[in-house]
């Protein structure tokens, strides 16, 4: 599994997370919308810590830096 996540975007996804669990904790989201958010939260949470999201991979996309080849200095 090739990470094909950056950095920025794995900070997102855990803020995200972190943020739809302080909602769900705090009770400000209830019931089924609640386990709708967790879901997601928890979807988020991994996918930022791994650094690899099905979705991108799917559809072929990329928020990794490209990394230039070294200069073999000939």
């Amino acid at each position: 599994m090739k990470s094909n996540e950056g950095t920025i975007d794995r900070v997102i996804r855990i803020v995200i997370a972190i943020a739809l669990a302080l909602l769900i904790y705090l009770e400000v989201v209830t019931g089924t919308w609640a386990i709708i958010l967790g879901i997601v939260g928890a979807i988020a949470l991994i996918t930022g810590i791994v650094g690899f999201c099905g979705f991108y991979a799917v559809f072929g996309m990329s928020t990794c830096a490209i990394k230039k080849p070294k200069d073999s200095g000939a």
